[in-house]
């Protein structure tokens, strides 16, 4: 059997189940906004279509060897991270993001993340199919896992109490064992500067449909810090703020 096959098939499952509960959230906060019904629709499958397109963009150019190519610099799989954070980053700071992001019960922001101790788990069967090299997983340098593993008390002693000295410790540290696991990905690239010469090297990134490591999930964890990060700036002085400021919701955004 292919080595690549349940690797593929699993991270391709995982991308789609990431993205389902990243809309199926947004469903829900819109419709705790003050939002007239025809904004939200539009807000709705505004982000749907940009999402598709997104994702068909990035397989297309994959399939076509548009992202194998690591002789440019940035090397090409980095323009899949690069992308999705500038937006992130302008629909944060948008007068429209930003209502939402005060909607949002703070304590999805987090809980979500817990989807990493399972990329962390794949990148490991990558590791033993000979995919990856063993910095990019837990045996080597990469300890982004823990956010995952973090994610799921923080989030339900958000559940309980808005405690903004843990939201920024959570957000400041994962993105830390985030930007941690991007260096040593692109530094275990076959490129002029690659600095992990071990082999093999990190080409896995840009076949498809690894692409969507980058592409989906990886930008799921910097959105999910990038609008907890909003957040937080928000409501620091909100004169309400306790218990009285978490919205109501459960542990995971299906409800």
């Amino acid at each position: 059997m292919n080595p690549k096959l349940l690797p593929a098939v699993l991270l391709s499952a995982l991308s789609l189940l990431c993205i389902a509960v990243v809309m199926r959230g947004l469903q829900l906060v819109l419709r705790r906004t003050a939002f007239t019904a025809a904004r939200r629709n539009r807000i709705w499958i505004g982000t749907w279509i940009l999402v598709t397109a997104w994702v068909a963009l990035i397989g297309v150019l994959a399939i076509n060897g548009f992202f194998a190519d690591f002789s440019t610099i940035p090397p090409r799989p980095v323009l899949m991270i690069l992308i999705p954070l500038l937006g992130f980053i302008a629909i944060a700071f948008s007068a429209t993001g930003s209502e939402i992001i005060k909607t949002m019960p703070p304590h999805w922001l987090v809980g979500m993340q817990s989807f990493r101790i399972l990329v962390e788990l794949l990148l490991w069967r990558a590791f033993l199919d000979n995919l990856l090299p063993i910095q990019m997983t837990f045996e080597g340098s990469n300890f982004d896992g823990l956010s995952g593993l973090l994610a799921v008390p923080v989030a339900m002693l958000l559940m309980r109490k808005w405690i903004p000295q843990l939201v920024l410790f959570f957000n400041i540290a994962g993105l830390l064992l985030l930007i941690n696991i991007l260096l040593i990905a692109i530094l275990s690239m076959p490129t002029r500067f690659r600095y992990f010469t071990n082999e093999p090297p990190n080409t896995l990134i840009g076949e498809f449909p690894f692409v969507y490591l980058g592409a989906v999930l990886v930008a799921i964890a910097l959105g999910l810090h990038i609008f907890s990060l909003r957040q937080w700036w928000l409501l620091r002085k909100e004169a309400t703020i306790g218990e009285g400021i978490v919205p109501a919701g459960g542990f995971w955004p299906m409800m």
